[in-house]
């Protein structure tokens, strides 16, 4: 190991344009990664979603889930570039979540979501909103 060391200090002092040209080329790309590396102090690392929240006061949780949660979910559900659909239905409250693939634009999202929401035939008094993002 001694020797490894000794070879490689005698040959940075014969050799000083070589060691100072690495250096110096090693700055310079270190400044130029510095410069062009996005940071971001929060970045958002969730999945683009699209969440549709429909109220029909004075349903029980099976009449929401049978007439507003499952004819929301089977026609959001040929949605392009959705990776999952999940639902809940409560007392007079049903909450469809979209979840899309990476790289999906919020806006592109939301406006698949509003498109689709418009073909579903809900019960009277039923009133559907797609929850802002």
């Amino acid at each position: 190991m001694k020797k490894l060391v000794q070879g490689v200090v005698s040959f940075s002092l014969k050799n000083t344009f070589i060691v100072f040209f690495f250096t110096a080329l090693l700055l310079g790309v270190g400044i130029y990664c510095l410069v062009h590396t996005p940071i971001e102090a929060y970045p958002d690392v969730t999945n683009t979603g699209a969440r549709i929240i429909t109220q029909w006061p004075g349903r029980s949780a099976e009449e929401v889930e049978k007439f507003v949660t499952l004819p929301i979910s089977k026609e959001v559900n040929t949605i392009p570039r959705k990776a999952e659909v999940r639902s809940i239905s409560l007392f007079g409250l049903s909450v469809v979540t979209l979840i899309f693939e990476d790289g999906v634009d919020d806006f592109y999202a939301q406006q698949y979501a509003s498109n689709r929401l418009q073909g579903v035939d809900l019960p009277e008094g039923a009133t559907a909103d797609i929850e802002p993002t």
